[in-house]
């Protein structure tokens, strides 16, 4: 029996060659996932993406099938796909020297702690068989390179020659050898070559040289490159464990020979283009708050006052992140950002109504102090509102981080509104007012200079 109550059900698959406890009702593997898994036929160096439910069914089965497979399985994440969160890019021109230095920066980021299955992207390299043709047998011949090219592509992987229609549908006919003579490599060289002189083996022609080649060859603004990447132990960054390995990779940089380099990538990129792209707008996000902010309070030092509260929430936003467990990552920085604007609004509202009770005639404390009693509910109340609603979201995969980190902005931005805001206010007025006095007595103390 499970935890719920319910009736756990063994089901074989593959023959029995992988076997799933499942419950008999509610969450299971479905048809559809084993049908993915009996009939995906991956190779070597090719991904596959399974996205549905069922993910550990399909995995299951292909590592039964496949058992050269690598599998990994990841969870959502926010922003732009990164795959990997560590990459680690090494640039250059011959791949060759491209697969000695990240062997070298696969073994540093291996050692660095917090790193999980760290690889290299190309894969193992596999075998393969190149053809270096001899030109004077060649031209002795009258054979041209190209033509032993497309001979060999006949012969071996195959050409159309015509297309038969069986029923609704056309079936390509395929000209080249038998099996038994293209897929031994023994039998290779024995293949017949046609030639103005007649058939000719192809070992008379090339030498038959055995090789290993990198599967996939990646290219960035034409230059070859290969990535080292890893993920990360639960409850670490991604960012933080890149600038662990950082130490590592430049001791790597400073042997790296001339045209090539190792770049950062993964997670710690993407989180700067993110970072980039928000803090350009803050200028002109800067200069129309002022501007909004100027026409309300017709009043440099409220405004000063109103943008100094700003950020009075990012250390009820750090207490409540360092609670729940989550990192203060790009995604708790946009609810901070989010919610500041919540808590220059309620000190806005203090600082007008404030003003509104001096002007009326009301004395400084008696002014303060009335106003604070007077808005405290209704910024209570509205932080409140948005506090209850932003705790359900705690739970979400998606939206947990911001939603806490605006819990503990507005938790702790309320506190200052009420608390910190009046005693600035009221210390910021008796400056104020008694350099108003000090420059109004000071003026008349000019002229009665002057007249007498």
């Amino acid at each position: 029996m499970s935890a719920a109550g319910s009736a756990v059900k063994e089901n074989a698959l593959l023959g029995g060659r992988v076997r799933l406890l499942q419950p008999e009702r509610g969450y299971r593997a479905g048809m559809d996932a084993a049908l993915l898994a009996a009939a995906v036929a991956a190779k070597p160096g090719e991904r596959i993406i399974e996205a549905g439910c069922g993910a550990g069914g399909v995995l299951f089965q292909m590592a039964a099938r496949l058992p050269d497979a690598r599998l990994r399985v990841s969870r959502l994440d926010f922003g732009p796909p990164v795959g990997f969160p560590v990459q680690f890019r090494v640039h250059g021109p011959d791949p060759e020297v491209l697969r000695g230095i990240a062997d070298a920066a696969l073994a540093a980021l291996r050692a660095t702690p917090g790193t999980r299955d760290a690889q290299l992207a190309w894969g193992e390299r596999m075998p393969t068989l190149r053809v270096a043709l001899d030109e004077e047998r060649l031209a002795q011949l009258g054979l041209a390179p190209q033509g032993v090219a497309q001979a060999l592509q006949t012969l071996v992987s195959g050409t159309t020659a015509t297309q038969l229609r069986e029923g609704n549908r056309l079936v390509d006919v395929v000209l080249r050898t038998p099996a038994e003579e293209r897929l031994a490599l023994a039998a290779l060289g024995d293949i017949a070559i046609a030639t103005p002189a007649g058939a000719v083996p192809l070992a008379q022609l090339a030498r038959l040289e055995p090789a290993m080649e990198e599967p996939i060859l990646w290219r960035r603004n034409r230059e070859p490159y290969l990535t080292v990447r890893a993920d990360v132990a639960d409850g670490l960054q991604a960012p933080d464990v890149a600038a662990a390995a950082q130490p590592r990779m430049e001791a790597i940089r400073a042997t790296l020979p001339p045209g090539y380099r190792i770049v950062t990538g993964g997670a710690t990129e993407e989180s700067g283009k993110a970072n980039a792209a928000l803090f350009s707008l803050f200028p002109v996000m800067v200069a129309a708050m002022l501007l909004l902010l100027m026409v309300q309070l017709r009043h440099f030092g409220r405004t000063a006052l109103v943008i100094a509260t700003a950020p009075l929430g990012i250390p009820g936003a750090a207490a409540a992140l360092l609670l729940s467990g989550s990192p203060f990552g790009f995604v708790a920085l946009l609810g901070v950002i989010a919610l500041a604007g919540m808590i220059m609004r309620n000190t806005l509202i203090l600082v007008d109504q404030v003003r509104q009770d001096l002007e009326a005639g009301a004395p400084l404390r008696t002014a303060i102090v009335e106003s604070t009693v007077r808005r405290a509910r209704p910024v209570v109340l509205t932080a409140l509102a948005a506090v209850l609603a932003f705790v359900p979201l705690t739970l979400s995969v998606f939206g947990g981080r911001m939603a806490v980190a605006k819990i503990g902005v507005l938790t702790l931005g309320t506190l200052a509104t009420l608390l910190v805001v009046p005693a600035l206010y009221g210390l910021a007025l008796t400056r104020w007012r008694r350099a108003g006095s000090a420059a109004r007595e000071a003026q008349p103390g000019v002229v009665l200079a002057a007249g007498g």
